[in-house]
């Protein structure tokens, strides 16, 4: 994992909390370093001078790509101006994030496998705000080989790194 993690270019550079994705890739992802990831992945720079940001950005390395990320609709964070960026991040709120990166890229690529969410047992527990980036990522085949998505499941760095990667590699 960590070789493939260094392919995407996730620990290029001065990327906060690199070596511990190295060392902890079984813990759980935190919404705020699974952010950053991802926008380091697709080249997404902070913002330099945020004019809008979440009220929980603090000032942290994460603080500048959370004002890029709500600016650039990634994200709208939890409600109520909130990002919650410690709290660990789900497979839903993976792959909305994912989705809305892609969408905003112009990288969303056409469905190849003919899933549909209801090709998966546990589609009816999907959030409404999740719903048609899960369909997305079903019908792409993103997320592959088992008959559930498991959406409230939380998402450990090896997870991230490794559908970050499988991306990136196509």
């Amino acid at each position: 994992m960590v070789q493939q993690c260094s392919i995407i270019h996730c620990g290029q550079g001065d990327y906060q909390g690199y070596r511990q994705w190295q060392l902890q890739s079984a813990s759980n992802a935190e919404r705020a370093e699974s952010l950053v990831l991802l926008m380091r992945a697709y080249g997404i720079e902070p913002d330099s001078t945020p004019t809008d940001n979440f009220a929980d950005a603090g000032n942290t390395y994460y603080t500048n790509y959370l004002a890029a990320a709500k600016r650039l609709g990634l994200t709208r964070g939890i409600g109520n101006n909130q990002f919650a960026p410690d709290r660990v991040i789900t497979q839903q709120e993976m792959f909305t994030l994912l989705y809305n990166t892609m969408k905003a890229m112009s990288q969303l690529s056409e469905g190849t496998t003919g899933k549909r969410l209801s090709d998966f047992t546990d589609a009816n527990t999907i959030a409404d705000w999740a719903k048609e980036a899960m369909a997305y990522i079903a019908g792409t085949g993103i997320l592959s080989g088992s008959s559930k998505l498991s959406p409230a499941n939380t998402t450990t760095r090896a997870d991230m790194a490794q559908v970050l990667y499988n991306l990136l590699s196509k």
